[in-house]
């Protein structure tokens, strides 16, 4: 039951890190549409080697932060912001992708697929300052302890959460291409709302401890 919740925390953390459209899930929902799903799961399990390693780097300097709460309460307010932007931009900004034509399915190396997905995966930095801002926040809200097999199972949690979004796109982009604009208004409208009310509890916590 104690690894239930650093479980299910990596998997919602990484779900909504990866969700949004971005250069790796249209990457591997490309390569699904022009070579295939198992060219396309290759590419993806490329990426969540690098992303296993990034997150697990991300928890380590997280843990050497933790012990510092002016850092900590800096990145409250920092995380505040953030958050706050991502719920603007995905209530109000964000536009789903736009419906492209079919391309004819071609014959490509599984193995350069592979450390495709490795190096587009490798060249994304968001992912370590994301886990550092997540972790520390959780951990402020006794939520999540630094100890090797909570981290461990935190890793793994996130590894399948990115796995669930990036298989998402593989699975579903033929449909969503389909009904493009009510599929991912509803996307980013639920993303929004996530991200809005983790706003709203972080900006409580700002408050309580400068006024509390």
């Amino acid at each position: 039951m104690v690894l239930i919740t650093p479980l299910l925390s990596g998997f919602i953390a990484a779900f909504i890190g990866i969700i949004p459209p971005g250069l790796i899930n249209m990457t591997a929902a490309k390569v699904n549409l022009k070579e295939g799903r198992k060219n396309a799961l290759w590419f993806v399990l490329g990426a969540l080697v690098v992303i296993f390693f990034q997150v697990y780097v991300a928890l380590l300097f997280a843990h050497v932060i933790d012990n510092r709460p002016d850092v900590v309460t800096l990145l409250r307010e920092v995380g505040f912001v953030i958050f706050s932007i991502l719920t603007i931009y995905f209530l109000f900004i964000a536009k789903g992708p736009k419906t492209k034509k079919k391309s004819k399915i071609k014959k490509s190396s599984k193995k350069s697929r592979f450390f495709l997905g490795m190096l587009l995966s490798g060249l994304n930095f968001f992912p370590i300052p994301y886990y550092v801002l997540v972790s520390v926040t959780l951990a402020s809200y006794h939520l999540f302890v630094f100890e090797s097999n909570i981290i461990f199972t935190f890793v793994m949690g996130s590894v399948l959460g990115s796995f669930a979004a990036l298989y998402s796109y593989i699975g579903f982009f033929g449909k969503i291409e389909k009904k493009t604009d009510y599929v991912m208004r509803n996307m980013n409208t639920i993303i929004g709302s996530i991200t809005g009310l983790v706003a709203v509890v972080t900006l409580f916590n700002i408050l309580n401890y400068y006024f509390g």
